[in-house]
C-alpha cells in the first residue's frame, strides 16, 4: 500500500497509481484529524469522494505517531495527548477518538490505536506496552458504530517471544477481521525483524489478512511474504524516489551519479513504467540535476511500480509453489545473500 498520509501519495495521481497495479492507499488518522480535519472530510463526503481514489483505503490510527512523535505527547491509561507539530495545539485521541474519526474519514480498513514501543525498551516497559494495546483494542472494538469497516487489531511486543505471545493471546479473543505486527522496522536489525516475524505471524489467524506495518525494502517484503505476511505499506518507495534512488529488477540505482549522465537506455529494460518506457537515465538524472519537480514524480512512480510488479511475480510464484525459489533468485540478483 502506497502511503498518502494527507490523503495523496506524494506527486501522483490517482490514475497512475491504477495504471500501475496500486489495489489499496494508506492514510493517517493523526495527520488528517489536524488538517484538514476529520469534519471536513466527512462533510466532503469521506476519503474516497475527497482525494478521489475509488478503491480501498486504510488508515492508521495515529498509533505510531505514539512512538515517532514521543517528545510531544503524553500517554496514560485513558488516551494519549499530543502537542500539534504543526501550530502546538493540544490534540487528544483515546480509542473511541481514534475509531470515531476514522469512521469520519471513511476508510475500508481501519486500526485500533496503540502504544508502538521503542524496541530496546525494559521488558516491563514492553510489557506494559502490550498490555495497554489489548485494553486499548478492546475498547475500540466497543466503539465501533459502521459495520462497513474492517477493524485490525496490532500485535505488540518488540522482538520478544513471550511479549509477542502475550499481545497475541489478548488480541485473537477478540475476533477481529484483521491483524497487524507492529514495533517493527523501528531500529532493530533486520534478521531480528524476520526471526520475530517466524514466531508471530503463525500466532494470528490464517483466515484473516496480516498485516506488517510500515515494512520496508523490497528483500523485507520478500521475507516476510513467506513467512506468512499479505499486506504491507512504507514510504520508502515514494520517499527513496524524491531523493534520486530507484529500486529495479537489478537493485538500487542513483540517479545523481555522474555515471548516468550520458546514459541513453532505460531506468529498468525490465519494468513498463511510464519512466521506464519513455525517459532515458540521462534525463532522469538532468532532472534531478536541475532541481526539477518532474524528476522526484517520475522516480516515485517507477518504485510504485516496481514493488507492485514485485509482489505480483511473488503471487504468482506463491500459485505455483515456488515461492521459495522465486525469493532466493531476486536476492541473487540484488546480490544480497540468502
Amino acid at each position: 500500500m502506497p502511503v498518502g498520509t494527507l490523503a495523496t501519495v506524494k506527486g501522483i495521481l490517482p490514475q497512475q497509481l491504477k495504471d500501475v497495479g496500486v489495489q489499496q492507499v494508506l492514510a493517517n488518522t493523526y495527520h488528517l484529524a489536524l488538517r484538514p480535519g476529520a469534519d471536513i472530510v466527512e462533510e466532503m463526503g469521506g476519503l474516497h469522494q475527497f482525494m478521489n481514489w475509488d478503491g480501498p483505503i486504510l488508515t492508521d490510527s495515529g498509533g505510531f505517531q505514539v512512538f515517532s512523535l514521543a517528545k510531544m505527547r503524553k500517554l496514560d491509561e485513558k488516551q494519549v495527548v499530543f502537542r500539534s507539530h504543526i501550530d502546538g495545539s493540544v490534540f487528544e485521541l483515546s480509542p473511541e477518538k481514534a475509531v470515531r474519526i476514522q469512521e469520519q474519514l471513511g476508510a475500508d480498513c481501519i486500526m485500533c490505536l496503540d502504544e508502538c514501543p521503542p524496541h530496546d525498551v525494559s521488558p516491563d516497559e514492553m510489557q506494559r506496552a502490550v498490555d495497554l494495546t489489548t485494553r486499548w483494542a478492546t475498547r475500540c472494538r466497543d466503539a465501533q458504530q459502521r459495520s462497513d469497516q474492517a477493524l485490525f487489531g496490532i500485535v505488540q511486543g518488540g522482538t520478544h517471544q513471550k511479549m509477542r505471545e502475550r499481545s497475541a493471546e489478548g488480541l485473537v479473543p477478540l475476533d477481529l477481521p484483521g491483524y497487524a505486527v507492529g514495533g517493527l522496522s523501528v531500529g532493530e536489525d533486520p534478521a531480528d525483524m524476520y526471526t520475530t516475524l517466524d514466531f508471530t505471524t503463525p500466532l494470528l489467524p490464517a483466515d484473516r489478512p496480516r498485516y506488517l506495518m510500515g515494512v520496508g525494502r523490497p528483500q523485507d517484503l520478500l521475507e516476510s511474504v513467506v513467512r506468512g505476511i499479505d499486506l504491507f505499506d512504507c514510504v520508502m518507495p515514494t520517499r527513496n524516489g524524491r531523493n534520486a534512488q530507484a529500486f529495479t529488477s537489478a537493485g538500487p540505482v542513483r540517479l545523481r551519479n555522474q555515471k548516468h549522465q550520458r546514459d541513453p537506455g532505460p531506468l529498468d529494460p525490465e519494468c513498463g513504467c511510464l519512466t521506464c518506457t519513455s525517459y532515458s537515465r540521462a534525463y532522469l538524472r538532468h532532472l534531478f540535476i536541475a532541481g526539477e519537480m518532474l524528476g522526484p514524480i517520475l522516480l516515485s512512480l517507477h518504485n510504485i511500480a516496481f514493488y507492485q510488479q514485485l509482489l505480483r511475480n511473488l503471487r504468482e510464484a506463491i500459485q505455483l509453489n515456488k515461492a521459495a525459489e522465486f525469493k532466493a533468485v531476486q536476492l541473487a540478483r540484488w546480490g544480497i545473500s540468502n
